[in-house]
C-alpha cells in the first residue's frame, strides 16, 4: 500500500530537511507503534512525544538513511533490524523542518540502547488503541498571534500532538482507508 501510492514531496529551499523513522513491531500478537518521550536536554520539542528521527548529515545518502541513523543513536535500533515497507507525505513543522516519515518494522523484543541525553521515555502503544476513535481529537491553540487547529491522540497519561500527531493520523487514514478496498 505505502510503496504503491505517490507520496506528497515537500521543496522548500530555506528549510531543512529531517527524517522519521515510524517503527511497527508485533506484540502479543497485536501490531505497536514505538514513540519517544524527547527529554529536556534537547534543542527541539523538549518533553514531546515524538518519532525517533532528525536532520539530515552530510554523509546520510537518501532520507531513509537518516532515519536509521537517527534510531540508532536515539534508541539503538539497528539499520540491519528494520524493515522499511513504505514513506509517508513530506510534512513542514512550526520549526521550519520538511519532515520525512519512513515506516519500518523491527522485531520485538528489541535489545533497546536509549540516549538519555535524547530520550527521556520509550512508549509502546498498540495500533488498536489508536484507532480507536475517543483517543483522537482535534484542539485548537494560540500560536504565532493566531488560533491553530492540531490533532492529538490520548494514550494513557501521554498526549502525542503536533508534527508527530499530523504523521500520525497520515499512516492511520491510509491502513484505515485500505481496509474498505
Amino acid at each position: 500500500m505505502l510503496s504503491s501510492r505517490k507520496r506528497r514531496v515537500i521543496e522548500h529551499p530555506p528549510f531543512s530537511h529531517a527524517a522519521v523513522l515510524v517503527p511497527l513491531f508485533q506484540k502479543g500478537g497485536d501490531c505497536h507503534l514505538l514513540f519517544t518521550k524527547r527529554s529536556e536536554e534537547v534543542k527541539y520539542h523538549k518533553g514531546e512525544i515524538s518519532f525517533p528521527g532528525g536532520v539530515v548529515d552530510e554523509e546520510d545518502l537518501e532520507l531513509i538513511n537518516t532515519a536509521l541513523r537517527e534510531a540508532y543513536e536515539e534508541i539503538g535500533l539497528k539499520e540491519s533490524d528494520v524493515q522499511i515497507i513504505g514513506v509517508l507525505d513530506d510534512i513542514v513543522t512550526i520549526t521550519e523542518f520538511i519532515v520525512t516519515p519512513i515506516v519500518g518494522l523491527f522485531p520485538y523484543p528489541y535489545p533497546f540502547k536509549v540516549s538519555e541525553a535524547e530520550i527521556a521515555e520509550l512508549i509502546e502503544v498498540p495500533l488498536a488503541s489508536l484507532l480507536d476513535e475517543d483517543c483522537f481529537s482535534e484542539r485548537e491553540i494560540f500560536r504565532g498571534g493566531r488560533n491553530e487547529g492540531v490533532y492529538a491522540y490520548q494514550y494513557g497519561k501521554h498526549i502525542i500532538w503536533g508534527a508527530t500527531a499530523r504523521i500520525l493520523k497520515q499512516f492511520l487514514d491510509l491502513i484505515t482507508s485500505s481496509r474498505g478496498t
